[in-house]
């Protein structure tokens, strides 16, 4: 049986395929998304992939029964900030895609679903420090309520269906390997990128609004560990906290510093600061760590180190990551 990644062009399913193949083939990962993946060099360049839109069940029905799938990463979906402009098409997207892939899943010999929900499930009222596994969800935003609808609908198609479904909370991700997708932790993501090609950065956030974060090589760990933990393990059917780092904008610039000194972070707060005041600073993942052994590599100066490293790279920077563009 094959595995199937719906949005595997986005952050995470582009990382998530490229460590599914490593595991079991190229052949055996399955990549859908809305357009054709980017040029792929090796064995993946042959790997199956389809270009098909979730929301549509009779395709997607067909890609499950052509590929033989047996697990499904199901990924595709309209991010916080970009939920905000477009509340309607989130909505569309993100649960009827959800709604889509549970139905056809509970019908197939589909041993495992994996879905991702987010911080964004919690609120206003919900504790704001150690944010608990179980407490008030009260989401603000549509990309929040599709999150909090989907973790009650995979619990649900688990108790009513016996459909083996996982999630994880994720926080923030950051990564060098693929732009960010218009969330309103993408902040860092920005940041980073300006330093390492020796530019100033203005964020969109006040310099102490503290959030949860993950380095995207945790988030993929911690998604395949979720994922290999046996079923008789997991506590939690809605989905995991899953916590790693937590930092301002003002502590990831002075990271940063140590390393780029000429680099300078300037503040001006948009309709994103905001949704950010809304979610925790920090979640308590007790559970994920009891139950399938959760436990995050990356602190906030070896994100910042490795970072900068590849970006370095991506984005041909000058020699000395310390010097200004001229121009600037």
């Amino acid at each position: 049986m094959r595995i199937l990644v719906t949005g595997a062009n986005g952050q995470i399913g582009s990382e998530l395929v490229e460590a599914l193949r490593q595991r079991h083939g190229p052949e055996q990962v399955v990549g859908l998304d809305l357009n054709p993946p980017p040029t792929a060099n090796g064995p993946s360049a042959a790997a199956p992939f389809e270009v098909m839109d979730v929301r549509d069940r009779e395709a997607l029905a067909g890609v499950l029964d052509r590929h033989e799938i047996g697990t499904i990463y199901h990924l595709a979906s309209l991010l916080s900030a970009t939920g905000e402009q477009h509340p309607d098409r989130a909505w569309d997207v993100n649960m009827s895609g959800l709604k889509n892939v549970l139905d056809l899943a509970r019908r197939r010999p589909v041993d495992t679903v994996f879905w991702p929900s987010s911080i964004a499930v919690f609120g206003p009222t919900t504790p704001r420090d150690d944010t608990p596994q179980n407490t008030v969800l009260d989401p603000t935003t549509m990309y929040g309520v599709t999150k909090r609808s989907g973790e009650l609908l995979c619990r649900y198609y688990h108790r009513r269906y016996d459909l083996d479904v996982r999630s994880l909370r994720y926080p923030g991700l950051l990564s060098y390997k693929t732009a960010p997708g218009g969330g309103t932790t993408d902040y860092a993501i920005d940041m980073l990128t300006q330093a390492a090609a020796g530019e100033d950065y203005t964020c969109f956030l006040e310099p102490d609004t503290r959030l949860p974060m993950m380095y995207m090589p945790d988030a993929i760990q911690g998604t395949l560990a979720l994922m290999d933990a046996d079923a008789d393990a997991l506590s939690v059917r809605d989905s995991y906290n899953a916590g790693a780092l937590s930092f301002a904008p003002a502590e990831l610039a002075a990271a940063i510093r140590a390393r780029v000194p000429t680099f300078d972070c300037h503040y001006e707060p948009d309709e994103r600061q905001r949704i950010a005041e809304n979610w925790p600073s920090s979640v308590d993942d007790t559970a994920a760590r009891t139950d399938w052994d959760w436990a995050p590599e990356y602190d906030l100066d070896a994100l910042t180190e490795d970072m900068l490293h590849h970006l370095r790279e991506n984005v041909r920077a000058p020699g000395n990551v310390g010097e200004k563009k001229r121009g600037r």
